[in-house]
């Protein structure tokens, strides 16, 4: 896979979260997996989906590419004050 990748190229992984909400109203968020082509985190959920909780909420996936080696939330974050 690597060697794949040409020079001035990102290299992109595939991260797959899995989401439901509790009866509370609270969010459960999972990091199911990191996987380096779409397909294998497509092959993840297909295989999630015959486990308890997942397959009951199959709608809770999702998958997002990221490049490496590059840097996230460049503005900041607020902090909530209760």
């Amino acid at each position: 896979m690597l060697d794949s990748v040409q020079p001035g190229e990102t290299m992109n992984v595939f991260v797959l979260h899995h989401t439901h909400e509790f009866l509370d109203g609270e969010d459960d968020v999972k990091l199911a997996g990191v996987y380096s082509t779409e397909a294998s985190a497509q092959y993840a959920i297909a295989e999630l989906l015959k486990s308890p909780g997942f397959s009951e909420h199959p709608d809770g996936f999702e998958i997002s590419a990221y490049g490496l080696d590059e840097t996230r939330w460049r503005e900041g974050f607020l902090v909530k004050l209760d």
